[in-house]
């Protein structure tokens, strides 16, 4: 019992001392990685996929890509300022590729490498589409998701280790094990991605909102989004993302929002969708 105890006081301690401040939510998030060791990872991860992929260059589209991602990156640094946030990206190491592929798919790694594949495009339909998803991929990097994320699993393996140490006489050890996996997927990790995936909805419309494109395009991506999936969604519960309905919801009641962020910023028009 005094072993038990004393991990579970390295553990609160460890939290605690583990902690970063989400610039957008003032939120304490769990940081038991840091962005030190984090992003050279992410850097070279990035490097590999590129070499082992056909990379878009030169065409209107890539550039199109560069284009918003950098006007979503200025947009975060502006916000950042405004906010108190000043050198927060000092670390980030922007670059924007577009990757020619079926796959529906986008992505922002840890410190702000990102791609695109050429497979979502149709679904973003424009310019401003694209925004929608480059602004949601980026809030992911900014506000450290993968950081959260690789902390809690962390946390997952280290209950299981202290799990298996506590109960390793036990008959039904396989069995606690067993329900502690179902237990902390679907009561722990899977809600963590869909908060983090509503988070990045809502940083993200502000983005592409103080970015210059218009709000109201979000809901609209992700409505042919759920026309593009079919309905071949798994239940909200058991999925990473929330359902598409949620997020459509949710993207239509935050977009008044935004468009007062980015008044803050004197942004009160917005750039034509930009179709393609």
């Amino acid at each position: 019992m005094k072993f038990k105890k004393q991990i579970s006081l390295i553990g609160v301690l460890l939290l605690i001392l583990s902690c970063a401040t989400n610039p957008f939510t003032g939120k304490q998030t769990m940081a038991l990685v840091s962005n030190d060791q984090l992003f050279p990872s992410s850097f070279q991860q990035y490097n590999q996929v590129l070499s082992e992929s056909k990379v878009v260059k030169g065409t209107s589209k890539a550039e199109m890509i560069t284009r918003v991602g950098q006007r979503i990156a200025v947009a975060a640094e502006r916000y950042l300022d405004a906010n108190g946030f000043q050198g927060y990206l000092k670390d980030y190491a922007w670059e924007y590729n577009l990757i020619e592929s079926e796959t529906v798919n986008a992505w922002c790694m840890p410190g702000g490498k990102i791609a695109f594949y050429t497979g979502i495009l149709p679904i973003a339909e424009s310019e401003t589409g694209v925004a929608v998803i480059m602004g949601h991929e980026v809030a992911h990097a900014l506000a450290n998701h993968g950081q959260q994320r690789m902390s809690a699993g962390l946390l997952q393996q280290a209950g299981a280790i202290g799990l298996n140490v506590a109960l390793q006489n036990d008959e039904n050890l396989e069995l606690y094990n067993q329900a502690y996996g179902i237990g902390t997927s679907v009561g722990g990790m899977l809600p963590f991605s869909r908060s983090h995936e509503s988070e990045a909805d809502e940083i993200g419309l502000y983005l592409m909102a103080i970015a210059g494109y218009n709000p109201d395009e979000a809901a609209e991506l992700w409505k042919r989004m759920n026309a593009n999936s079919g309905g071949q969604a798994p239940p909200e519960i058991l999925s990473t993302h929330p359902a598409n309905e949620s997020r459509i919801a949710n993207l239509t009641k935050l977009t008044p929002k935004a468009k007062e962020e980015a008044a803050k910023f004197g942004i009160t028009s917005f750039r034509p969708l930009g179709k393609y």
